[in-house]
């Protein structure tokens, strides 16, 4: 067994760690776009989650609740309860007057059918309209008040009032208030709670919430009937309901959304003439109570019409956004099933032409072999990967492991072995790329290896992984690796994931002669290929999935090859680098290829270990002279052991 250790250097001339001004600008960009994404997101999250919350019908039961608090003259009044003058007074509406009331509305399907009705009989009604509608229709909104109906509040989002804090009560009448001014430049100071129905029905909890919003200046509007549309009875019992007995006044509850209300519509059309034919005037709340409400409503304030708006457009952007990333989820899901199929269709016509026992790469592939096997702090798997590494089948197997500076004595666990085709090479903290770039530098043959410290072959694993070298145009093979102790979740999971990735995607690429990567677990190599394909770069943040060969280096071994990485598809020709990776690990050898006397002088001279970088080349079939990258055919089978 061979020992090497070296001193650092100088940093390599192919990579550099200042980033250029077109790299810079690329960066700027990105996070740019990264903060609008998240900007887009945080609007989803915080406006669309609000907007859409608590919303239940109006008919949900709710606990018994006692009525202490309640004052008997309000149990037993009027449904408009006025207590925003310091005074609590209870209104009712005078005898042959109807005013019918619309809740959870407006929604552009029911709403314009209820108000084409009104329409016909020239009936003025009052909407009691949720925030959030508002803000998505806001037209529609605009329409009630200049049709001559009155509008009044019904919250922002439909909640249960006495459930929530007295803060975000407040911010359900004031959104509302903002988008009803936006909507219509008025604003109102009726309010109806949700789930409330008639003045005798009130409990503790929501006379509490009477006597918050009338010291807020709202006056709040119950009922005296209430149609019960909600549960569509039919047209029938919904028109009796909503008739008043004898000569009595009523408020009428109605609803013009939250669900289908053709019943609703029909129930009016055959309401209002009845009743006009009885001598029955139809009015709205405010009016009804003959101006003891004051306005209903008044002008706006400029400053919450810009509220207003300011809100309807984060509700709006927030739908939008929703609604694109509903459609982005379909597709995705679409696209996903459909290359799942097609990843089995070609992996099953790949794996049947594979296994023919007519298919054949062509003369046995008996060439020595170096694997080269880059570890930092690997002591706990290191062991049992090189010995099965040593003990290949395949005929002058030498292993050249390349110890990054580990400090839990990978090495030395390493040379305990006493393996005589195994040799220790100790370099500075530079970098898996750098490592395997020694490694090559190192190697005594022209067929190269690459496996990670957590993988164990079989014995005749690295003798299959070269076979397909048989054919001249192959540059580079892309092993089958799957996970070894399946026992866990964990390990189950990236089971599954390796055979996705090693398996069923590679047969694809290679159909196509077109596999973007070869994996750091298991990969074999040309050495010609890698030299010209320039060596595995260091200036990448990412390991085993972003191969970025020299852009100046581009051919694979052939004269028509390009090589080009995974993302960074088609890249002309630079100008000349100084050196590439392999031929810096050559010059700081001091020797050529293969020899391997003098010591490795890589790494990065900072003395601090970079971000992982990459551990494969992955240069793309191009043209009939050039080196292509397959996928090796089925049983190529090594065992990748877990480390956690």
């Amino acid at each position: 067994m061979a020992v090497y250790r070296a001193g650092p250097i100088g940093a390599d001339p192919a990579s550099s760690s200042h980033l250029p001004a077109v790299r810079r600008r690329r960066t700027t960009l990105r996070v740019l776009l990264a903060l609008l994404a998240l900007a887009l997101l945080a609007n989803l999250l915080l406006v669309e989650a609000y907007t859409n919350s608590g919303f239940a019908p109006d008919h949900e039961g709710k606990a018994p609740q006692p009525d202490a608090a309640v004052p008997a003259a309000v149990r037993d009044g009027g449904p408009v309860i006025d207590a925003t003058r310091g005074r609590m007074v209870s209104h009712g509406v005078p005898e042959r007057t109807v005013a019918l009331t619309f809740d959870d509305g407006p929604d552009p399907t029911w709403t314009p059918k209820v108000l084409e009705v009104l329409r016909r009989y020239g009936v003025h009604a009052t909407f009691f309209v949720i925030g959030s509608e508002v803000a998505r229709h806001p037209d529609l909104t605009r329409r009630l008040v200049a049709e001559g109906h009155q509008v009044g509040t019904h919250t922002f989002s439909h909640p249960q009032l006495p459930e929530l804090p007295a803060w975000r009560r407040t911010l359900e009448y004031s959104q509302t208030q903002m988008l009803i001014a936006y909507a219509t430049g008025r604003s109102t100071s009726m309010l109806r709670p949700p789930y409330s129905s008639f003045p005798d029905a009130l409990r503790d909890p929501e006379w509490a919430t009477v006597r918050e919003a009338a010291g807020q200046g709202y006056v709040t509007v119950l009922n005296d009937l209430d149609s019960r549309d909600w549960a569509r009875p039919g047209v029938d019992a919904i028109v009796r309901n909503a008739t008043p007995e004898g000569q009595n006044g009523a408020i009428v509850l109605f609803h013009d959304a939250g669900g289908d209300r053709a019943q609703t519509v029909a129930a009016l059309d055959r309401l209002i003439p009845r009743l006009q034919q009885r001598g029955y005037r139809f009015t709205t709340v405010a009016d009804a109570m003959g101006g003891a409400l004051g306005p209903a409503n008044p002008p706006a304030r400029a400053a919450d019409v810009w509220r207003g708006r300011g809100l309807a457009w984060a509700i709006n952007i927030a739908d939008i956004t929703w609604w694109v990333l509903w459609g982005l989820l379909i597709a995705v899901g679409a696209l996903t099933m459909a290359r799942a199929l097609l990843l089995f269709l070609f992996a099953v016509r790949h794996s049947r032409r594979r296994r023919s026992v007519t298919w054949s790469w062509g003369p046995p592939v008996t060439e020595p072999v170096t694997i080269v096997v880059p570890a930092y702090n690997e002591r706990t798997t290191i062991e049992p990967a090189v010995r099965s590494l040593a003990l290949s089948a395949h005929p002058g197997v030498e292993v050249i492991l390349v110890d990054d500076a580990s400090s839990d004595g990978t090495a030395d666990a390493v040379e305990a072995l006493g393996l005589g085709n195994v040799r220790v090479v100790r370099v500075p903290p530079g970098g898996k790329a750098t490592a395997l770039n020694t490694g090559v530098a190192l190697s005594r043959n022209d067929l190269i290896v690459m496996v990670d410290a957590d993988t164990v072959v079989e014995p005749d694993a690295v003798h299959r992984l070269v076979q397909p070298f048989a054919d001249p145009s192959v540059g580079a093979v892309a092993g089958n690796v799957k996970v070894g102790n399946r026992r866990g979740l964990l390990g189950r999971w990236q089971h599954i994931e390796y055979v996705m990735g090693f398996n069923l995607d590679r047969r694809l690429y290679d159909t196509f002669g077109c596999i973007p990567t070869i994996p750091g677990a298991l990969g074999a190599f040309r050495r010609q290929a890698l030299t010209d394909a320039g060596g595995l770069t260091v200036d990448t943040i990412a390991e085993d999935t972003d191969p970025r060969p020299h852009r100046d280096r581009d051919r694979l071994g052939g004269d028509a090859g390009r090589a080009h990485g995974d993302g960074d598809p088609g890249l002309p020709p630079g100008p000349r680098a100084a050196a590439s990776p392999v031929d810096t690990a050559v010059a700081a050898a001091g020797v050529p290829p293969g020899d391997v006397s003098g010591a490795v002088a890589l790494g990065d001279h900072r003395g601090h270990r970079p971000a992982p970088a990459l551990a494969e080349a992955a240069p793309h079939r191009r043209g009939r002279r050039g080196r292509r990258l397959v996928t090796v055919p089925d049983g190529y089978c090594n065992r990748r052991a877990q480390r956690r």
